[in-house]
């Protein structure tokens, strides 16, 4: 299909952008995925700091932000050596885009996925992949023999959130064994990453959980190291977690995502001296732009932002900057705002603070970013949808 030409007026956006640069910020069609720039940049730069500062590596999760760009911005100005990814297809997108080293940290078992996860070196991009399965270790063997490639395997560890990885250090040492003598296959290290902590609100909570996967890997170490297995990597961590494995004494990589956009669900956990995260540690960066568009009831406006723009598996999302102001519920296409004094209008635009970032993310194509009232850039959401 040839997509027909348009020319633009001063007040036209286009038919499926939200904005274009150089506009004014209150310019910007809703509902749409707003970034502060300044902000993402503060982010950024400061988790870079404290990584170098505690002599980490920090590679950043694209599944979070599903953009080349943020991802090349985290390099830029973050130092980060390079993107998690969830699913090949990710991968595929970042490799495509020109980041040169990937960790598909999960499992990929399928034929065809092996197949596409072994040809990504040939993009250029260093490639390693997460493993807790000795029969894993021969089907990545034999993919990357027939693309006549190298991957990297971390040995996952299940150290708390029940999904994937084995439990015992002696499984970690069994597969590491299957990888070094596996063609095609370069073990580099451990893949020790609790996402089950992450949003328990309490520091303490956090810590004690924390303890446990830093106890076991040094478990795991000490076995590897029992059978002169030299491991290079142990990778972890989030935005919830991070200030537990950098001071572990074991962990040498940082996995953090969120702390980039910072969501509702992240904001509300503590740090160690009680205040919440996003009040001084981090900076809500990333908005959901929305306006009202009808307020019939004294009380209660109707905005744009409903469930087809947003996920609410970790619950509502804030009212950034108003205390006025509650968003209490939506259907598809609407959303609710409880208004007791009367203070909105149709047309006053708002910024909502996801409750989760990462899925309400998968949801649109296109970011706007924003510095000082004016548009400075349309970042495509490069790898929206890829799941696969």
């Amino acid at each position: 299909m040839i997509r027909q030409q348009h020319d633009f007026t001063d007040l036209e956006v286009g038919f499926d952008v939200p904005a274009r640069p150089g506009m004014d910020a209150a310019d910007i069609q809703t509902p749409a995925l707003v970034l502060d720039l300044n902000a993402l940049e503060r982010n950024i730069a400061k988790m870079g700091a404290y990584a170098r500062a505690h002599g980490m590596r920090h590679r950043v999760h694209g599944k979070m932000h599903k953009s080349v760009d943020v991802a090349k911005l985290q390099q830029k100005l973050g130092g980060a050596v390079g993107v998690c990814c969830q699913k090949v297809s990710e991968a595929e997108v970042f490799a495509r885009g020109g980041i040169r080293d990937l960790l598909v940290s999960n499992q990929v078992r399928d034929p065809l996925k092996l197949k596409r996860l072994a040809r990504l070196p040939m993009l250029g991009a260093e490639v390693t992949v997460c493993v807790d399965d000795v029969a894993n270790v021969a089907e990545l063997s034999a993919a990357a023999q027939a693309a006549g490639t190298e991957l990297g395997v971390l040995v996952e560890i299940d150290c708390g959130a029940g999904r994937c990885g084995v439990t015992s250090a002696s499984a970690v040492v069994e597969i590491a064994q299957a990888v070094i003598e596996a063609a095609g296959l370069r073990f580099c290290g451990l893949q020790a990453y609790q996402g089950a902590m992450q949003h328990h609100i309490r520091y303490e909570d956090r810590k004690a959980k924390a303890d446990v996967a830093i106890a076991m890997v040094k478990e795991t170490l000490a076995a590897l190291r029992a059978e002169a297995i030299s491991c290079a990597v142990v990778s972890g961590g989030g935005t919830g977690s991070y200030p537990f494995e950098s001071t572990s004494g074991v962990y040498n990589e940082l996995q953090c995502g969120s702390y980039a956009f910072m969501d509702a669900d992240y904001g509300r956990i503590l740090q160690e001296d009680g205040a919440r995260i996003d009040r001084g540690e981090w900076e809500n960066a990333l908005f959901l732009l929305t306006q009202v568009m009808s307020h019939v009831q004294p009380d209660k406006a109707i905005c744009d932002a409903g469930l087809k723009v947003q996920s609410l598996d970790s619950g509502l999302p804030d009212v950034f900057g108003r205390e006025d102001v509650t968003y209490t519920a939506c259907s598809d296409e609407h959303g609710e705002l409880a208004d007791p004094g009367g203070t909105l209008k149709p047309g006053d635009k708002l910024r909502l603070v996801p409750g989760h970032c990462d899925p309400t993310v998968n949801l649109h194509d296109w970011y706007v970013g924003v510095r000082n009232g004016k548009v400075e850039c349309l970042w495509p959401v490069s790898a929206r949808g890829k799941a696969f």
